[in-house]
Formats: structure tokens, sequence, C-alpha cells
């Protein structure tokens, strides 16, 4: 962590004083030296709880640039983020931290689907983060009997032995987790919410993210093409079911990235297309992580034909897509299916659970 002695010229004060904090009409953006600096002397723990919370909230109201997210990025992962990077390449799943509160969680399913047909696939979350403190990945996969709180090494380990692997923000972005108290004291989200879905412990190529609003999306490719810590090549990111990264029943919109191309493709999934007649209603549970759970092992033992088995295979399609290790959602389809079939896709979380 940076020390106080090694700080500029803002102070978290200064920066709301002469910066950030007039109002969302009348506040000016910060470079992007005044934004590192303002990160480095939050994880050291300099600003007072009052002053913190006054910033935070105002980086909220004026809303954060690009060239600041970035800024906030590389910092995080300069002082905070310890990475381990698996033999395989997988695709790093960053979904909102602060989890799922009404529909089941689809991501462990579909992620066990996509290793059993060949893509590896990582994932990460904290332990009840705030704002909502809701189901994240953690959850369901200690539901599943899955190791869970591994240091980075161990996750990297667990990707090349399964396929799949989960890595624990305590243990592998603990200046940010050191955040926890005073994050969960704001009631609101702020910045931190957005980049610790970009962490990247595993150093990953491609990156699997949520928006609520597509310019939300273009606002995190040019957070990814602007930082000096990331190393993303391509990255995905779809208007998912609660702003986690399963896709919604019905219509979804999809914001596609690739490194060296010009601008941002956008288009839609519509699941009906696929012989898919659902809604989002049908994919809510009464409670989120043992029903996720139940959910998962079922489909994966072909147990289940019903439209949570048809979610999880199109999400698992959709990983394999991303990667580029099928041609198109259909390829990706008919694989998640066979894999699920031929006991595969359960033998993946066997291995996992024996890991």
């Amino acid at each position: 962590m940076a020390q106080a002695s090694e700080f500029g010229e803002w102070p978290l004060k200064r920066l709301m004083t002469e910066v950030v904090g007039s109002g969302p009409k009348s506040a000016d953006d910060m470079t992007r030296e005044q934004a590192r600096e303002a990160l480095q002397r939050i994880l050291a723990s300099e600003p007072d709880g009052t002053t913190l919370g006054a910033f935070w909230l105002a980086n909220r109201w004026k809303r954060n640039t690009p060239a600041e997210l970035a800024a906030y990025t590389d910092v995080m992962r300069e002082e905070s983020v310890v990475t381990a990077e698996p033999d395989a390449d997988p695709v790093d799943c960053g979904a909102n931290y602060d989890g799922k509160h009404t529909s089941a969680l689809l991501g462990v399913g579909a992620g066990l689907v996509a290793a059993a047909a060949g893509t590896p696939v990582v994932v990460h979350s904290g332990d009840r983060v705030p704002t909502q403190k809701a189901t994240a990945y953690k959850h369901v996969l200690d539901e599943l009997g899955v190791r869970t709180e591994i240091d980075p090494e161990e996750s990297a380990a667990m990707v090349d032995e399964t396929g799949f692997g989960f890595y624990y923000q305590p243990a592998f972005n603990p200046g940010i987790d050191d955040l926890y108290d005073r994050r969960d004291r704001m009631g609101v989200r702020t910045f931190v919410n957005t980049i610790e879905t970009v962490a990247n412990p595993a150093n990953a190529d491609v990156h699997l993210g949520s928006f609520y609003h597509l310019a939300f999306a273009k606002k995190m490719t040019d957070l990814i093409e602007e930082s000096e810590r990331l190393d993303y090549s391509r990255a995905i990111f779809f208007q998912g079911m609660e702003g986690y990264d399963d896709i919604r029943p019905g219509y979804t919109k999809v914001a596609e990235w690739d490194a060296g191309d010009d601008g941002l493709e956008d288009y839609e999934i519509e699941t009906g297309e696929y012989g898919m007649e659902m809604e989002n209603e049908d994919l809510e549970v009464e409670d989120v992580t043992a029903d996720s759970a139940a959910i998962t092992e079922a489909v994966l033992a072909g147990e289940r034909e019903d439209q949570f088995a048809d979610a999880i295979a199109l999400n698992g399609a959709f990983r394999m897509y991303a990667r580029k290790d099928v041609a198109s959602l259909e390829a990706g389809l008919e694989r998640a299916r066979e894999v699920i079939a031929d006991g595969s896709a359960r033998a993946v979380l066997e291995d996992l659970q024996a890991f």
C-alpha cells in the first residue's frame, strides 16, 4: 500500500472543494493523476470516514469518466490485486459482486457446462458485498460443497485441474476487501462496485460482464482501452438479470468489443429464437443460494429439462462464444446440451467438489 509521504497534492477534501464536490451539474472531472492519487489514499486508509463518504457520493452524482475509472482500476491492480495466472486461458466472469436476490444464479452451472465443452472459466466474488449483500458466486459454490476461501495460487490450480476456477476477493484483492465496512455504511453503490468486477485475478484475455444500460457497456470498454494494467483483448457485456451475468429471458441487449476494432458492436439476443419460451418470473426462486445450487445439480445430472436447463445451456454457450471456441450461439448451444447429456458437465462439478 502507498504511504502518506508518497502522496501528491490532492487529498480527498481538496478534490471535493476544488474539483468533484460542487454538485452533479457543475462538478469537474479529475485528471488521471488526481484519480490515481485518490484511490491510493483510500487504499491506505488516509481519508476520514466523512470525507471518504462525501467523495464517493460526489463521484456518484457527477458520474465517473472512463479515464477516472481506468485510473482507479490501475491503482487497484498495482496495489491490491494479487494475480495468479493458470496455464489455461479462461473467460473472466466478473459479475456484480453484491449479487442477486430474486432470480436463480445460473453462472455456476453455465461455467461448468462451458468448462466441460473445453472453454475454461474463472469467476470471482466477495462475501455478501454491499449494497445488496445478496447471493454471489461464492455462496452457490459453498452450497455445492466447493472450497471457496482459497488463495489465488489454489484458484489458478483449480482452473487447470477442473476447467473452472473461483477467486475469493479477500484473498486476491485485500485492499478492496478492507473497505467493506465503509462501503456498507454508505448505503449506495460506489465506483468500487464497478472496478472490482474487472480486477481480473487470473490475467484472463477475455472478459464477460453485465450492465443495466448500453451506455455503461461503452464506458466499461473505454475503461479497458484506457487502462494501463488490464490486458483484455476481448470483452462482451450484456444486460443481465439483476445486473448479473445471466442472460435475460426474452430480449437481451449485448455489446461486443475486440481490441483493435473500431468501436463497439451491439446486437440483441431473443431466447424465443432458440425455442425457449420463458419470462423473467420463470427464473425466480425463493432461496437464491440453496435453490440455485439445487437447480445446478439437477440440470447437470440431466434431471431437469425445463426453463432452468435451457437458461444454463444458453449461458454456457455464451461463454464458449465469448472465447470464440464456437462460431455461433447455435453451435455453442448444441455443444452445451451434448456435455450435459453425456455427463461431462456433471463430472466437472464432481472434480470441483473433490478439489
